[in-house]
């Protein structure tokens, strides 16, 4: 298949329990829950993300024909040392992301991640699973290595408690970003820090790159 890809590029991982790793970022273009484009931002399964994920015209997307093109350029953004970890993000990545190219990031050494929503099974190669569960979307992946949800969201689906018995070893609240709207945005940090001092079983997810100011 023909992977196409929104961005790729180092980085620091500024979210959850892998924060502060080294990672290589491939996002790859396309969901499954938005298009991507405002004017069906109201309509949308999912109507708060604010990732650009459209497209191949980001700082090393494209279009790549192979697997093995794929992870080649994975490698190249990785400056050596340490134990290569790419995460694989979008988006929604596993509408792209299978076995064959699962297996060319192996073989080039790297512990391979997937950020998804849940909707989709992930393939069994995957090292490190993080789902991040979106309004009333049905759950396909109930188990991992993190859950990790915006928070509040209006769907009663999305109640955290929903989601607290599941075979997850994280789980994380992180609190919904209104770049626009920074008051609110701070009220969600308030609301998210009483409800994990309430309820223990959940971390507080910081997204410590918009902080310090990394991609």
């Amino acid at each position: 298949m023909t992977y196409s890809v929104k961005e790729m590029f180092l980085t620091l991982q500024g979210e959850g329990a892998q924060s502060g790793r080294a990672a290589v970022f491939l996002r790859f273009s396309g969901c499954n829950l938005w298009t991507g484009r405002e004017q069906d931002r109201e309509t949308a399964a999912c109507r708060f993300c604010d990732t650009d994920f459209v497209g191949t015209d980001g700082v090393g997307g494209g279009k790549f024909k192979t697997a093995d093109l794929l992870a080649d350029a994975v490698l190249e953004k990785w400056p050596g040392g340490g134990k290569p970890y790419v995460v694989c993000t979008g988006g929604e990545p596993l509408l792209q992301l299978d076995a064959p190219l699962i297996d060319a990031l192996h073989q080039r050494g790297f512990e391979v991640a997937v950020e998804t929503n849940g909707s989709l099974p992930v393939p069994d190669s995957i090292d490190w699973i993080c789902v991040s569960p979106k309004g009333a979307t049905p759950l396909k992946q109930t188990f991992g290595d993190e859950l990790k949800l915006v928070f509040p969201q209006a769907e009663p689906e999305a109640d955290p408690e929903r989601f607290a018995g599941l075979d997850f070893t994280h789980f994380y609240l992180q609190p919904k970003d209104i770049p626009s709207r920074p008051e609110q945005a701070l009220e969600h940090t308030r609301m998210t820090e009483k409800y994990c001092l309430s309820h223990p079983r959940w971390k507080l997810s910081v997204q410590t790159h918009k902080l310090v100011g990394f991609p």
